[in-house]
C-alpha cells in the first residue's frame, strides 16, 4: 500500500512514474494500470490527477520540456562570454541527458512522432530550448538566422545523445558536452556575419 501523499506530492509521483514507463514501452504500449502499478496506487488515484492517459502524456512532454530548459537556463545565466556560455550550455545538457536518460528518450524517442498533438507539444518545447540558446548566439546576425542556427545546435546536441543512448554507450557528460561544444563554437565562429 502506497503512503498517503498530499495531493501534489501524488501528482508529482505519477508524472515521474509515469516518465519512466511512457520511456520504456512507449505511449501505445503503456497502460494507465501499468503507471498506476508502477506508482504504487490504485488506477482511479492517476485518473484523480489525470483525466486520460493523453493527458498524463502532454504533461510530462512540458514537465521535460520545463527541466531540460531550465537546466540550459541555470548553466548559462550570469555568463557573459559567449564560448562560456555555449560550454555551459552544453555541458549541462550531456549532464542532464546521462543522469536521466529516461527523460530525455521520452521527449525524443518515445515513438509518438505519428501522433500530431505529441508532435505539436514536442516542436513547442523544441522551439522554446532554441529560444533558451539563441541568445547565447552572439553573432550580428538577423534574428530569424540566429534562431535557425539555435534550432542547428540544438538538433546536433539531439543527435549525439540519441547516438549515445541508443548504443548503450557509457558516457561522461562533462567531457562529451566540452567536444561537443568546441565544435559547436568552432561551428559559431565561422558564421558569416553577412
Amino acid at each position: 500500500m502506497a503512503l498517503r501523499l498530499p495531493a501534489i506530492e501524488r501528482k508529482e509521483q505519477v508524472l515521474d512514474v509515469a516518465l519512466s514507463v511512457f520511456a520504456v514501452k512507449g505511449f501505445h504500449d503503456t497502460s494507465m494500470n501499468d503507471i498506476a502499478e508502477a506508482a504504487g496506487v490504485t488506477k482511479p488515484v492517476v485518473y484523480q490527477h489525470y483525466e486520460s492517459k493523453r493527458a498524463l502524456f502532454l504533461a510530462i512532454i512540458d514537465h521535460v520540456g520545463d527541466r531540460m530548459i531550465d537546466v540550459l537556463t541555470a548553466a548559462t545565466s550570469g555568463l557573459t562570454d559567449g564560448q562560456a556560455q555555449v560550454e555551459a550550455g552544453m555541458i549541462a545538457f550531456f549532464t542532464w541527458v546521462e543522469r536521466d536518460k529516461n527523460a530525455f528518450k521520452f521527449l525524443f524517442d518515445s515513438g509518438t512522432q505519428n501522433d500530431e498533438e505529441f508532435t505539436v507539444a514536442i516542436r513547442k518545447v523544441l522551439d522554446r530550448s532554441a529560444e533558451a540558446i539563441a541568445p547565447l548566439i552572439a553573432i550580428d546576425l538577423d534574428p530569424i538566422h540566429v534562431r535557425t542556427l539555435a534550432h542547428g545546435v540544438a538538433g546536433a546536441s539531439e543527435g549525439v545523445a540519441r547516438f549515445l543512448i541508443n548504443n548503450n554507450t557509457a558516457f561522461n557528460g562533462e567531457q562529451i558536452g566540452k567536444q561537443i561544444a568546441n565544435l559547436v563554437w568552432a561551428g559559431l565562429r565561422g558564421v558569416d556575419s553577412e
